[in-house]
């Protein structure tokens, strides 16, 4: 495979995969740009058919639901049956591999993911989510989990209902809404501190599919460099920033096995 690429990008990814063989704490943060590998659209890809006219402020914000819970629910079904089919792509099994194998190294592998898909999961990998779980609901109001709602396992046999018909909590009677962290919340407190500890104390920090622009997610990189980590990002549309040490423009579905094959023979 490693014919395939360039030879500038082949030297790097040589690099990088010493870098990465030679340390022993990682901390990984993967974004949108991973699970796209898989056919599912990023947030700000252009909505179509229905959704084609409504916006952020109209979908994803704590505001829409109080105003509109029918519709932010209707849109948050319509994106579970858009996904629900999607699986694993290379780059999601070669970061449960590299997980794997830590546990007989000594290498530490802490995956992150502002994703809101299972497919890190489906693969294997043990992650952290800090935006939410889109498998999950839970109230609007009282805050408790919904749990008739979850997907249940990894085996093709989904038991999500995609109605459109809003579900009142059995707690409180307020309406269940997505487990997710909409634009104007903030962060789960316990995934946060996890993803913090981990930049702050990892030797090589990688971003994967993320542009590293939109925080606070964004500060991980910034907090990691300030401890003295070295960066590498992949991503076939590099963002400009001179912090990081490594940048391999490729798709995270080739550049990763590649990593777990150089790794793991070094």
């Amino acid at each position: 495979m490693l014919a395939e690429l360039s030879p500038a990008l082949i030297a790097e990814v040589k690099r990088a995969a010493k870098l990465l063989a030679a340390q022993s704490r990682i901390c990984i943060l993967t974004g949108a740009g991973i699970s796209a590998e898989s056919g599912i659209p990023t947030f700000r890809d252009k909505q179509t058919g229905l959704w084609e006219n409504y916006g952020v402020e109209d979908l994803a914000t704590p505001e829409a639901f109080m105003r509109d819970p029918e519709l932010v629910w209707s849109w948050y079904q319509w994106r579970r049956q858009i996904v629900a089919d999607k699986v694993p792509n290379p780059a999601h099994h070669a970061l449960a591999q590299w997980q794997y194998h830590a546990q007989t190294s000594e290498q530490e592998v802490i995956l992150i993911t502002q994703n809101v898909d299972d497919l890190h999961e489906q693969a294997g990998s043990t992650v952290t989510h800090l935006h939410g779980h889109l498998w999950r609901n839970r109230c609007g109001q009282c805050e408790i989990p919904y749990q008739d709602q979850l997907r249940a396992s990894y085996d093709g046999q989904d038991t999500v209902s995609f109605e459109d018909e809003l579900i009142t909590c059995p707690h409180c009677n307020g309406y269940i809404r997505p487990d997710i962290v909409w634009f104007g919340e903030t962060l789960p407190a316990q995934a946060w501190e996890t993803a913090e500890k981990a930049a702050a104390k990892c030797d090589v920090f990688i971003s994967i599919g993320t542009s590293r622009l939109v925080y606070p997610a964004a500060g991980l990189s910034q907090l990691a460099k300030q401890s003295g980590a070295q960066l590498i990002e992949i991503n076939p549309d590099p963002t400009p920033n001179t912090i990081v040490d490594i940048t391999l423009a490729e798709k995270a579905g080739i550049i990763l096995p590649l990593f777990i094959e150089e790794i793991t023979s070094l």
